[in-house]
């Protein structure tokens, strides 16, 4: 049996962990609004129509911010239409998603809804088909307390208090040809520049991201951030990445090693903008908001999902509904562990997306809610995960993979609440056939006990949640772990990934 061995020192921290690091996406997409927060005639549906099983499994999974209205949609919506009496409200076209927006659901509703969950609001403005003006009219509208017409137009629209919207997203994916108003790294790095200072203009104290490459392999990755950024590093806090991944052509051990990818993404968009301010004599550090990541089967929406026709865009279509099986759930827990070992320079990031359209939620319209694969290592990792992330001292074995060559067969990484005296490790065997054997000197933490493990992994790679059998998979207890005289000793089963709570 493979070995592999670790030290867990609080004195090695890359940094403290964000909270922000926990958020998720919310996009006017598929069934996402519209039958998944959001349906008035479901015998769980609350005054205002949201579904309050799904309000608890969102309470349940831990998100700290999410990122709204989208997305792709964005780059095509008027905010304007989305507030005010429901019954003035004009349905729209959605080109993104070809569907019809009706605007049932806007800034006013969703804003409840956020309170609902215990999460705060990221808005994405418009920076498409639109620009500097309505993004300025958006914030006074959404963060001015009053004396003025947007902002009194809030307060007649039943909201006397600021949303106070602390994080901004300046557009979406630009550098995506997909995308309504899409623009050179030039084009839009001066747009971008031009919104940012006017926007701090009117409140200082918002933080902006600009937008990144929407995928580590586009043509033009690199040279958009290195642009960009030279046009608004002054102006902004945190420059975009996007990131998803799918298993190809049956190659599953390449899949399990997806996080090496996400790893290589972060550390070249950080040497890319520690470049540019250096070019610039800038002591300013640009942070990332990974504010968009998961396992999403991209073929599957291009060969199956995607609507067409010019009298064809239906309200709320069922879209991107991956069922997510074990093996997705392992890849995706291993993207976390890349996301905290980065903690240093991600302080934002946002799973994208929440429920039913490639989400840990899913629903059925007059039906259940029910826990997706990926639900677990999210809701583990946002509680157990306090305090600082850790720089561990890994030895384990590699193997050879077609995509990215040698990889270690192990990946982890450990967080510490110094405070609280609690301490968490992370781990995944990427091996397809076998246990691994995995000694951690804790010494460090000092005197502390194994409170919880959990590991999820199951003779069917493939198994997963369904309508029909909703609970097939859940972590389990390790039964393995022990900690004996300043060592924890575990055993990995094949592609799995677990979690230990130590305090």
């Amino acid at each position: 049996m493979p070995t592999a061995r670790m030290t867990i020192d609080p004195h090695f921290s890359v940094g403290p962990i964000d909270r922000n690091l926990f958020g998720g996406f919310v996009e006017h997409l598929g069934r996402h609004v519209y039958d998944g927060i959001y349906e008035p005639g479901h015998e769980s549906a609350d005054a205002e129509g949201f579904r309050q099983d799904v309000i608890e499994l969102v309470r349940e999974l831990g998100v700290s911010t999410i990122r709204y209205p989208g997305g792709n949609f964005v780059s095509g919506f008027k905010w304007e239409d989305s507030v005010g009496p429901r019954e003035q409200r004009p349905r729209r076209l959605d080109l993104a998603w070809h569907s019809t927006e009706t605007n049932e659901i806007g800034m006013h509703e969703f804003s409840s809804w956020l309170e609902k969950v215990d999460s705060e609001l990221m808005l994405a403005v418009n920076l498409g088909t639109r620009g500097t003006s309505e993004a300025l009219d958006l914030l006074e509208y959404t963060n001015l307390p009053g004396g003025t017409f947007l902002s009194q137009k809030r307060i007649d629209n039943g909201r006397k208090d600021p949303f106070a919207v602390k994080i901004w997203c300046l557009g979406n994916e630009m550098d995506g040809p997909w995308q309504l108003g899409h623009r050179s790294a030039d084009d839009y790095g001066k747009l971008a520049s031009q919104t940012a200072k006017a926007m701090r203009q009117l409140d200082p104290s918002i933080r902006l991201v600009a937008c990144g490459s929407s995928s580590a392999h586009m043509p033009t990755f690199g040279e958009w951030e290195r642009v960009v950024l030279s046009h608004t590093y002054d102006d902004v806090d945190y420059i975009s990445c996007h990131a998803y991944y799918q298993e190809h052509g049956g190659d599953a051990a390449s899949f399990l090693a997806s996080a090496v990818d996400m790893d290589g993404f972060i550390e070249k968009v950080v040497a890319t903008a520690d470049h540019v301010g250096a070019v610039r004599r800038s002591d300013k550090k640009i942070n990332i908001s990974f504010d968009e990541w998961n396992v999403w089967y991209q073929t599957r929406f291009e060969n199956v999902d995607k609507i067409e026709g010019l009298d064809n865009f239906p309200v709320a279509p069922r879209l991107l509904e991956d069922i997510y099986s074990v093996i997705d759930a392992v890849v995706f827990g291993n993207l976390m562990i890349s996301l905290l070992k980065h903690a240093d320079r991600v302080t934002s990031a946002s799973l994208a997306q929440l429920v039913n359209v490639i989400g840990p939620i899913m629903t059925e319209p007059g039906g259940p809610a029910w826990r997706q694969t990926t639900f677990f290592p999210f809701s583990i990792t946002s509680r157990l995960a306090r305090g600082a992330s850790l720089e561990l001292k890994l030895d384990a074995p590699s193997h050879a993979t077609e995509r990215y060559g040698e990889v270690p067969l192990v990946d982890a990484v450990a967080t510490h609440d110094a405070e609280a005296g609690e301490a968490a490790v992370f781990l995944v065997n990427r091996s397809l056939s076998d246990a691994v054997d995995v000694t951690i000197d804790v010494n460090g933490l000092g005197d502390i006990a194994i409170r919880e493990t959990h590991t999820i992994a199951d003779d069917d790679l493939y198994a997963a949640n369904t309508l029909e059998d909703p609970e097939r998979v859940a972590p389990k207890a390790n039964e393995t772990a022990s900690l004996d005289d300043g060592v924890l000793t575990i055993t990995l089963p094949p592609a799995s990934w677990t979690a230990v709570g130590l305090g």
